[in-house]
């Protein structure tokens, strides 16, 4: 739910025109309400905007021409507590604290009860008051309570500090820039970009690791200077000094239990996420489940049936997809649940193709269909969909995962690509296997980007120069088993790119996406498990599929694993109007200098597999992604 926003100018007060055309600029992430809080040394003051409720409007006057050195905006999605007592800029009774909060806490009504013990008092049934007032009780303490998907800003008066905590995968994004004029930070980076003290400039550093690994590794940002805050991390900005702090309040490391049988196990895991699909089904308005068809989305619906017996789902149906529908629909006729199929014809997929690429905040590799799922869910009257992502970092889902014990043998030949001398196809891509050192190296072959000397070849030599190629910034433990490829995967697979994908595709249309796989109490017990059950190198999520076995049919359970996403390839062979629409933006492209034309008039020839269409994509979305943030601003 939500959209927050928000300056501290470190030398003079500006003006709110600022804060206005922030909150603007992420409108779509909550239609339902918005709201303002200013400050200045001696007062802080309320404010309502134009989109606000008209009780919100009758209790606080509509911000005009006010300048402030300190300001937070918000835009509300109604979920949980539909009533004004859920307007947010909140604040505490003493009115030394205020909030702003995007997310839901899922097990915010434990933490109520253990307040109310404490003697708080609550005003409304909302999460963002609990929130508020466990803050009060805890401190910074309480963001490690917290059982949720979140991005939160906390402004003390009293302690003269700003605090900014992002939940444990980072399934909700915050987003900042800090310069010599202040500290600006968002939901969203386009709402960053229209405050006065920020320019827009390429990191290049930033577009290496996209072509690479087909997302931005966090913390960095295709934007120079503006950072992500990092998952399960909290930042605080002394109002005073100006001085920022970072600490992490979770990380992934947990004592494995050697002692638990794989039966107790699949039990276990079958009865958590019964706990956190009922958890997550909470919501004032209605709830659907996004069921693709494969294993993850079918046993959470599966899951939600006995929780909401009118539980609806909604698949959507695009070409080569029909195996998922059919296996989408036998899982609705056994559950005797209502299915809505949305079929998204070639038109459908082409109609709004610029807009849909420019609204994500980085170069794309990929023909998005979340932003239909999305579309369409809205389009049936559900604000709350619940999905199965995260199941394939979690479980070990992906295939390329099973190739890992088999990679780990073979480095020890890495050698050989020192006698590789030509400088065809094949042998180039010989020698970029057998260049992969470290796990992180055997994650980004796996992630289907460019390959570090494709991007190479393709950037301006003086561009490629200034840029930062050795990745040792973003190595983590480096234990040379599964265990060690799991931690690329939860932290550069699913934070830096699933999810980040997710919540903009879902929020431009004004939905929340919510992820049962992704409960604290899951995550942390899956830690504990030994890797034998966990990753077998035969088949991919075998825990998952034991528990799934007692849900499904066999015709989901035997179902290959398949991208959800709509056939790029295809569109590219097939559709003069994707072909044109490429070869205009690659043309507009190869005029800016940063890019080697010929490189790319021998890509754009050369279509050979479906892999070469990634990078053609890669460089179309580069293209789209600078119209809209250098050129259009």
């Amino acid at each position: 739910m939500c959209g927050i926003c928000g300056y501290y100018s470190f030398k003079k007060e500006i003006s709110t025109k600022n804060i206005l055309e922030m909150n603007k600029a992420i409108q779509h992430r909550g239609p339902d309400d918005e709201g303002f809080w200013l400050f200045n040394q001696n007062w802080g003051k309320f404010f309502s905007g134009i989109d606000s409720t008209e009780k919100i409007k009758e209790t606080f006057p509509v911000i005009k021409d006010e300048k402030s050195r300190l300001a937070l905006g918000f835009r509300r999605l109604s979920i949980v507590d539909l009533s004004e007592n859920g307007h947010q800029p909140m604040t505490s009774q003493e009115e030394n604290l205020i909030i702003t909060f995007n997310g839901e806490i899922y097990n915010f009504k434990e933490l109520r009860v253990e307040l109310e013990n404490y003697n708080y008092y609550f005003k409304s049934s909302s999460d963002t008051e609990v929130i508020l007032k466990a803050y009060e009780h805890w401190g910074i303490s309480m963001f490690e309570k917290l059982d949720g998907m979140f991005a939160i800003c906390i402004v003390d008066l009293n302690q003269k500090k700003v605090i900014f905590g992002r939940d444990r995968m980072g399934l909700k994004p915050l987003f900042y820039i800090k310069n010599n004029d202040g500290l600006i930070w968002a939901s969203e980076i386009k709402s960053i970009l229209k405050n006065e003290f920020v320019k827009p400039e390429i990191n290049w550093n930033g577009v290496y690791t996209n072509f690479l690994f087909q997302t931005t590794l966090a913390p960095e940002t295709c934007f120079k200077d503006i950072f992500s805050l990092e998952a399960g991390s909290l930042m605080i900005l002394n109002l005073e000094n100006h001085s920022i702090t970072k600490e992490k309040f979770w990380t992934l490391s947990s004592k494995i239990n050697s002692e638990i049988s794989e039966e107790e196990a699949v039990k276990k895991i079958d009865e958590l996420l019964s706990k956190s699909v009922s958890e997550q089904l909470y919501a004032d308005v209605p709830v659907t489940s996004m069921m693709s068809g494969g294993i993850d989305s079918t046993l959470i619906t599966a899951k939600a049936k006995p929780f909401k017996n009118d539980v609806n789902a909604f698949t959507i149906q695009y070409k080569f997809a029909e195996d998922e529908v059919k296996n989408a629909s036998l899982v609705a006729e056994k559950l005797k649940i209502k299915h809505h199929i949305k079929k998204v014809n070639d038109d459908e997929v082409l109609a709004d193709l610029k807009e849909n690429i420019q609204h994500f905040e980085e170069p794309y590799s990929s023909l998005e269909v979340l932003m239909n799922a999305a579309e369409d869910a809205k389009n049936l009257g559900f604000k709350v969909v619940l999905s199965g992502n995260g199941a394939d970092e979690l479980f070990g889902g992906y295939g390329h995962t099973l190739k890992l014990k088999k990679w780990l043998v073979l480095k020890n030949f890495n050698f050989v690509r020192n006698f590789i001398f030509t400088k065809d196809p094949l042998s180039q891509k010989v020698k970029n296997y057998f260049s992969q050192e470290f796990i992180f190296d055997f994650f980004r072959q796996s992630q289907v980007g460019m390959k570090p000397l494709e991007a190479e070849n393709v950037l301006k030599s003086d561009i490629f120069k200034t840029i930062n190629i050795d990745f040792k910034r973003f190595h983590l433990t480096e234990t040379k088993n599964y265990s060690g490829y799991f931690e690329y995967d939860m932290k550069y697979s699913l934070s830096s790119h699933h999810v980040f994908r997710d919540d903009l595709s879902a929020m431009k249309f004004g939905v929340e996406f919510r992820y049962p796989y992704l409960s604290n109490e899951l995550i942390d017990f899956v830690l504990t498990l030994p890797e034998k059950f966990r990753f077998n190198g035969i088949e991919n999520k075998p825990l998952l599929r034991k528990v799934a076995e007692n849900y499904l049919p066999k015709e989901v359970l035997n179902m290959p694993k398949r991208g959800f996403s709509f056939p790029l390839h295809h569109f590219i062979k097939n559709e003069k109007k994707v072909q044109h629409f490429i070869t205009e933006n690659l043309e507009s492209l190869k005029k800016r200098n940063f890019f080697e034309a010929e490189t790319i008039d021998r890509w754009w020839k050369n279509q050979n597999n479906v892999y070469d269409c990634v990078k053609i994509w890669q460089l179309v979305t580069f293209e789209l992604w600078y119209q809209k943030y250098f050129e259009n601003l």
